[in-house]
């Protein structure tokens, strides 16, 4: 009797040793997750190929380099769906629904379509259709969530730009829609990519999607990890990225 109540108690004693240190694991394995950088790439009806899976493809390999302190997935305003792609492209599939309340970066791609004109399948039609869908409301919520930053690639900005969410923001687009997101208020810049604040970066044309991202890979992962997705893709981030920090270059043509 006595053997089983010593065995009995030594049993007790290592659980009793064990559980904390099994507890301590799954706590640092939860902490882990909650501090993941969390990417969500947003598609809507006619969007732009290259301004989305460009971007998605730096994500996923900083994923893989970082052993999983990025996470990244495509995302609609509706939720999951097969979401078509402007120009008669492929549909993606959407794997989830925006959600403008988790922190993170939301990244807005541009349409693919006619460059003017009013048809259906031009582009400001396009990103128009999209501001009158439910994903009008995410983006202003994501604009208000102190702990999401917007990035947008090419015509993306537009879409916060007729929300009214640019006005006295920096931010640039493609060379094609530049006047109109002055006309929204916006302070244009002709620079590859724009940081108006941490929480909104803007890039300019197509390709850009690639600079935009590997430039938030860096920020917010460091330049080993950029440096790592530039080495496999063999691409280096174009262009400096515009802040309105430092000194302003003269203006010769407002000053001759």
């Amino acid at each position: 009797m006595n053997k089983w109540f010593r065995l009995f108690m030594s049993l007790a004693l290592i659980l009793t040793l064990v559980a904390p240190t099994v507890s301590a694991k799954e706590n640092e394995k939860e902490t882990k997750k909650e501090n993941r950088l969390h990417v969500q790439i947003v598609l809507f009806d006619g969007f732009d190929l290259l301004d989305a899976l460009g971007p998605y493809e730096v994500f996923a390999a900083a994923e893989m380099y970082s052993g999983g302190a990025v996470t990244v997935e495509l995302v609609s305003a509706e939720g999951k769906r097969s979401v078509p792609s402007g120009l008669n492209g492929p549909a993606l599939e959407a794997e989830a629904a925006l959600d403008p309340n988790r922190s993170g970066i939301i990244l807005l791609p541009g349409a693919a379509g006619k460059p003017a004109g009013t048809s259906t399948d031009s582009i400001s039609n396009i990103l128009g259709r999209a501001v009158k869908t439910s994903l009008a409301g995410k983006i202003k919520t994501a604009f208000e969530n102190k702990n999401v930053t917007v990035a947008t690639v090419c015509g993306g900005s537009l879409l916060p730009g007729m929300l009214g969410m640019l006005k006295d923001k920096y931010a640039v687009t493609n060379q094609i829609g530049m006047d109109a997101l002055r006309s929204m208020g916006a302070l244009a810049i002709d620079a590859r990519v724009v940081e108006d604040n941490p929480r909104l970066v803007t890039g300019g044309g197509v390709t850009s999607g690639l600079d935009v991202a590997l430039y938030l890979v860096e920020r917010e992962l460091g330049p080993q990890i950029a440096n790592a997705v530039e080495n496999l893709f063999e691409y280096e981030q174009r262009g400096t990225v515009w802040k309105a920090d430092g000194l302003e270059p003269i203006d010769f043509a407002a000053n001759p």
